[in-house]
C-alpha cells in the first residue's frame, strides 16, 4: 500500500487516513503491503542484535524528500524530530540529511548528486542508477556487511519471494543494493456503480463485451442525469505502470494484452507485449468506444485528478483501478456524511472463455545502495532491521517511529521520516480480511496492517462512512477479497525479465514507449487505422526493439 510518482500525494493521504503506518521507498504500493507476523522474541531479538554497544552513537548521512502530507509537531523538523531520536536512542544511529527536496524535484536532484559524485552514504535509487553506480565503483559491495549486521529475521523478510527481488539487485554474485521491496501480487479490477445496474436492470460485468454494454447504457440512460455521460473514466497516462486508476493497462489485460513486460514467445524465448496482436485487437475496442461517445473526448488532456472528478459527479460509472482506488472513489461516494454512490469490484472481464489475467512486476523497481566513502556501512543495516521490527510488530514504545512523540494517530505521517523502508513481498490479506469483517472476529488477525484495516472497515460497519473505502478494499466483497482465487489459479501475468536495463533498453526504452503511446492515442481517438498498429510494430523494431529483444532473451537464456 513503492514513494516523480504519480500516486505519492493520494495514497500518502489513504494511508494517514487508514492509519496503516506502512511505508516502503513507493507510496503508491506502501499503501496495499502488509506485515508479517512475529513473535515477541523475535522482535527483541531483532533490538538487540541492532542496539547500541556501549553507548557508541554513529552516523549515517542520507537524503530525504519532502512530503506535503508531513506535518511535523511543534518545534521539530527534519533537522530534529523525535523518529531520528528513536533511531539514535534504540539502536545508536544517526540520521542527517545531505539535502531534503520537493517530491516534484527529487528525483532530478538525485540524478545531479550521482552525477557529480556527491552521494550520501546510503540513498533511494532507480534500477537504471544501481546498474551505473556499480559499473562506476562509486557504490559498495553490500555482500558481507549485509550477511554480517543483517538478522536473520531481515533475511527472512526480504527473500519471502524465494530471493528473486535480492537477486535483481545482484551483479556477479554481489550485493549491490537492498530492494526497496514490496508485493508484486498487487491487482487491478474493474470498479461499477452497482446502483446504477440495479437500477438500468443491468448484470454484472463477466466479459468485455458486457463492459461495452454496460458503457452503453450508462451513457445512454444517463442515471447519473448529467449533461456529459460517458461510459469509462480515462486520463492522459493510461497505459503508465504509475495509473492505479483511470488508466487501461487492467483494459488490455482483458483482452490478453499487456503493457511493457516480457513474456513467452512460445519458442522458449521472450518477446515484449506492446507489439503482439492482442494489443491491436484492443486498440480497435477503444477506438469503437472512442467514436461511440463512451470514453471522455478530452481525456487526452487530463490527469487522473481531473478525469476522477467525472466520477465524483455522477458523470462516469465505470473505471479500472487498483486495490485503493476507493479511497479515491470515496470523494463522490460519501458527501455530508452519507453513501450517496454504491460501488462493486470486480475481476478483470475477459474477452473470452479464459480469464483475464492482470500483469505484475517483480516488486521491485528501486534500491538502497551505500556510498563506498560510507564509514558505517552497517549503521544502514540497522537501520533495515529496525524498520522490518517496528513496521510489522512494534512494541507500544516503538510506535513513536509512525506517530511520533505523543504516540498517537493524528493524521501527520511521521511513517515518511523513516529514512528506509522495505514492504513485504508476500501477504494473505485477501484471505484474512473478508473473512474477519464479516464475522467480526479480530482474533483471527495476524499481522499490525490487517489490525489497521479490520478497524477502519469496522468503523465503517458501525456507521462512521467516511471509512466507506476501507470496506470496499477489505469487506467480504472487497478488492482483496478476490486475490486468494486469483492467487491459488495463478490467474496473473508475471513479467519475466526481471534484470537491470539493458544497454539499448537504457538508450532507447524512453523513445520506444513515446512513439508507442502516440501511436496508440491516435488508434484509440480514431485519427488513423487501427492498421496503424502493425506499422507501429515494424517502426518499434527498427528504432531499437529488435536490438533489445535480443539483449533480453541473452539475459533469460544465462538466467532461467
Amino acid at each position: 500500500m513503492k514513494l516523480g510518482r504519480k500516486f505519492l500525494l493520494i495514497t500518502t493521504l489513504i494511508v494517514s487516513v487508514a492509519m496503516t503506518a506502512c511505508g516502503n521507498g513507493n507510496t503508491a504500493k506502501e499503501s496495499e503491503k502488509a506485515s508479517p507476523s512475529a513473535s515477541p522474541s523475535a522482535s527483541a531479538s531483532a533490538t538487540n542484535s541492532s542496539g547500541v554497544e556501549g553507548g557508541e552513537v554513529i552516523e549515517v548521512s542520507t537524503v530525504a524528500q519532502s512530503d506535503p502530507y508531513l506535518k511535523f509537531d511543534e518545534g521539530e523538523s527534519w533537522e530534529k524530530n523525535s523518529v531520528y531520536d528513536a533511531y539514535e536512542k534504540d539502536i545508536g544511529v544517526k540520521i542527517t540529511n545531505k539535502w531534503i527536496a520537493d517530491i516534484t524535484q527529487f528525483k532530478e536532484k538525485v540524478k545531479i548528486t550521482i552525477a557529480s559524485d556527491d552521494l550520501p552514504d546510503f540513498l533511494l535509487v532507480n534500477a537504471t542508477q544501481l546498474k551505473e553506480l556499480t559499473e562506476a565503483d562509486m557504490i559498495m559491495d553490500l555482500t558481507e556487511v549485509y550477511d554480517q549486521y543483517a538478522t536473520e529475521e531481515t533475511k527472512k523478510f526480504l527473500t519471502m519471494d524465494g530471493g528473486l527481488q535480492m537477486k535483481t539487485a545482484s551483479f556477479d554474485g554481489k550485493l549491490m543494493g537492498i530492494p526497496s521491496s514490496y508485493n508484486p501480487y498487487q491487482y487491478q479490477y474493474l470498479y461499477v456503480r452497482t446502483d446504477w445496474l440495479k437500477e438500468l436492470n443491468l448484470p454484472e460485468p463477466k466479459t468485455m463485451a458486457d463492459v461495452v454494454a454496460i458503457s452503453e447504457a450508462f451513457k445512454a440512460k444517463n442515471p447519473g442525469g448529467k449533461s456529459s455521460t460517458y461510459g469509462l473514466a480515462v486520463s492522459k497516462n493510461p497505459f503508465s505502470i504509475e495509473t492505479g486508476v483511470t488508466g487501461l493497462r487492467a483494459f488490455l489485460n482483458g483482452y490478453h494484452a499487456y503493457e511493457n513486460i516480457w513474456i513467452d514467445d512460445g519458442n522458449g524465448g521472450l518477446v515484449n507485449s506492446d507489439i503482439q496482436p492482442e494489443v491491436k485487437q484492443a486498440l480497435a475496442a477503444l477506438q469503437d468506444m472512442f467514436k461511440k461517445g463512451l470514453i471522455d473526448p478530452e481525456f487526452a488532456v487530463k490527469d487522473t485528478e481531473k478525469a476522477a472528478e467525472l466520477l465524483y459527479d455522477d458523470g462516469i460509472g465505470m473505471v479500472f483501478g487498483a486495490t485503493w482506488t476507493p479511497a479515491q472513489l470515496v470523494k463522490g461516494a460519501v458527501k455530508d456524511g452519507k453513501v450517496v454512490q454504491e460501488w462493486g469490484v470486480f475481476p478483470i472481464p475477459s474477452v473470452d472463455g479464459n480469464p483475464a489475467r492482470p500483469q505484475i512486476g517483480i516488486g521491485v523497481d528501486e534500491y538502497y545502495v551505500i556510498s563506498k566513502k560510507a564509514k558505517h556501512p552497517e549503521g544502514v543495516i540497522k537501520l533495515l532491521n529496525q524498520w522490518i521490527v517496528i513496521d510489522n510488530h512494534p512494541t507500544p514504545e516503538q510506535k513513536v517511529y509512525t506517530l511520533g512523540k505523543d504516540m498517537v494517530e493524528k493524521g501527520s505521517n511521521y511513517w515518511l521520516l523513516n529514512p528506509l523502508r522495505v514492504g513485504k513481498q508476500l501477504d494473505n490479506n485477501g484471505e484474512i480480511l473478508p473473512k474477519a469483517i464479516e464475522t467480526k472476529d479480530a482474533s483471527i488477525l495476524q499481522t499490525q496492517d490487517q489490525k489497521n484495516r479490520y478497524e477502519g472497515a469496522m468503523k465503517f460497519v458501525n456507521g462512521d462512512t467516511s471509512m466507506w473505502w476501507e470496506y470496499l478494499i477489505s469487506g467480504p466483497k472487497g478488492a482483496l477479497s478476490l486475490n486468494p482465487e486469483i492467487q491459488m489459479k495463478k490467474q496473473y501475468m508475471q513479467n519475466k525479465f526481471y534484470g537491470t536495463p539493458t544497454p539499448t533498453m537504457a538508450d532507447r526504452q524512453e523513445i520506444l514507449v513515446k512513439k508507442r503511446d502516440e501511436v496508440y492515442f491516435k488508434i484509440m481517438m480514431n485519427q488513423v487505422s487501427v492498421d496503424e498498429f502493425d506499422k507501429f510494430v515494424e517502426e518499434w523494431k527498427k528504432l531499437g526493439g529488435d536490438e533489445i529483444t535480443k539483449e533480453v532473451n541473452e539475459w533469460y537464456a544465462a538466467n532461467k
